[in-house]
């Protein structure tokens, strides 16, 4: 697993605000495999073949490890500022729909091929990259697969710029945490995605907080690559066991509604909460020997959310092994097969802690500041792509029963690396992706290797607190909503746009 020196680039970890990006402006996106289906639904597609179902994950598959690339992803709550001092949650038309435009008009962004329900673009492509909107407005860079965390890292650093200068003109800021710190339901706007309205009907049957984690919750996630089917079922493992430690180094979510809530994590908590057939630990992860027919099975028999025809989504709800025997007859009786475009689509609606689409997805953190997320893809790379480390992480998670790893979970979001075990567990976690990153041994032009990307979280470890635990700190239990105390949510979770003052 030599990566040595592959595309190493010049660059320096966001920080607040992030430096300048040493080197190229634009980056250079050396293999992009990430596969985004953008379909064109006017030209007819053969139903879906049930051998095309693991060939998904099949053809994903890179055998030269030194190839292995890394994606990050990262989403950020929009605020908007008024001259008379207060404070607001963005629209679409007035704020969303503006910010979208000036990523185009100045930063060489097009829009996708996405629409909203009117027509609207409601996201943007870019050298590999996407910016997409959550269903309350929540801004998603997805970057492009690239070769290290320094270029990942410089990809967030252009990100933070970009955004920074549309928000601006806008009165408009953006935070990062994990749920939203003082926003209810009704002060968060619906982004107009045909695929939402559907979800915001059928999710509140299957879990009460999942409006919540629809329109209150934000992420930063990392994506990497496997060499083969085995290769795939060792990271998978091994990406869910330590999910729950992830959780608990990245917490950023101790509010709701203004108020402290006893959890360093309330969107992890949320998780717990929104659809059983869906999110989650899946116990076949730790039960027997991994197969791509396995994560298969377990996908088929999740319900759909609905079916895509000619721009239009029909609710349906069946799991998609009955869909892909019966089919689907819309309100006009016209019939439809199963597709692979379907398929696709169905698994980017199937939430577990760690996910494969068909690249493995680390989901659990919560947003973060700047400071802390290169430290993610950092801290999964050092473990992932490396066999020694993996084994030293999988070593002291791997006696847990299912239920324990529930209860490590529940651990993690409730008290963080307060937790002495959770604490003991991210120690053995971050020394090994440290040791990992050492022998991978990619440096920047300045000599510097990916492993200083941990020294942030060294410190979260160190002390035993969470990114979140500092928020609370300086604005204790019970802030409220009020314009000054959104102002201070503004401040203490600061990531681009009009800087706050309290």
């Amino acid at each position: 697993m030599d990566g040595r020196n592959r595309g190493a680039q010049t660059q320096r970890p966001p920080e607040h605000p992030p430096p300048p990006v040493e080197g190229r402006s634009v980056l250079h996106v050396t293999r992009i495999e990430r596969i985004r289906v953008q379909s064109d639904e006017s030209q007819p597609q053969p139903p879906l073949d049930a051998n095309a179902l693991v060939d998904f994950f099949t053809r994903a598959a890179r055998p030269d490890r030194s190839t292995h690339l890394v994606g990050t992803e990262l989403e950020k709550f929009g605020i908007v500022l008024g001259d008379d001092g207060s404070v607001s949650t963005p629209t679409f038309e007035d704020h969303i729909a503006p910010t979208l435009q000036g990523l185009v008009d100045q930063f060489g962004w097009k829009p996708g091929n996405d629409r909203g329900v009117d027509g609207q673009t409601v996201d943007l492509i870019r050298d590999g990259a996407s910016i997409t909107l959550e269903p309350g407005g929540q801004f998603e860079l997805s970057g492009a697969p690239l070769a290290d965390v320094h270029e990942t890292c410089a990809e967030f650093t252009q990100h933070y710029r970009e955004l920074d200068a549309v928000s601006r003109p806008l009165s408009m800021a953006w935070m990062t945490a994990g749920f939203h710190p003082w926003a209810t339901r009704q002060d968060v706007h619906w982004m107009p995605k045909g695929r939402y309205r559907v979800m915001r009907d059928y999710l509140p049957t299957r879990g009460g907080q999942a409006l919540d984690m629809m329109l209150r919750t934000c992420t930063v996630q990392a994506n990497f690559d496997y060499a083969d089917e085995a290769d795939c079922g060792r990271r998978f493992r091994v990406a869910t066991a330590m999910a729950p430690l992830i959780t608990a180094m990245f917490a950023n979510s101790p509010y709701i509604e203004g108020r402290a809530t006893g959890l360093v994590s309330a969107r992890s908590r949320v998780w717990t909460d929104v659809d059983p057939d869906r999110c989650g630990i899946p116990r076949f992860v730790f039960e027997g020997e991994f197969s791509f027919q396995r994560y298969v099975d377990w996908a088929l028999d999740v319900p759909m959310f609905f079916v895509k025809r000619d721009g239009h989504y029909h609710p349906h709800h069946v799991p998609f092994r009955t869909f892909m025997e019966k089919g689907f007859t819309d309100p006009d009786g016209k019939h439809h097969r199963a597709t692979n475009d379907d398929w696709t689509t169905h698994l980017s609606t199937v939430f577990p802690e760690t996910r494969l689409k068909p690249h493995l997805e680390v989901r659990s953190p919560d947003a973060v500041p700047s400071a802390y997320v290169c430290g993610l893809p950092a801290l999964a790379k050092g473990v992932l792509y490396d066999d020694d480390a993996a084994a030293a992480v999988w070593e002291s998670l791997s006696d847990l029963s299912y239920d324990e790893r529930i209860t490590l979970w529940r651990d993690a979001y409730t008290h963080g690396l307060a937790s002495k075990r959770v604490q003991r567990l991210a120690r053995i976690m971050l020394d090994a992706s440290r040791a990992g990153l050492t022998r991978i041994d990619v440096r920047d032009a300045q000599g510097r290797g990916e492993w200083r990307f941990l020294d942030p979280l060294e410190a979260l470890v160190d002390q035993g607190v969470t990114p979140g635990d500092s928020v609370k700190a300086a604005l204790g239990d019970n802030p409220g909503t009020g314009m000054a105390a959104r102002r201070a949510f503004a401040k203490a979770h600061y990531f681009a746009g009009v800087e706050i003052e309290p």
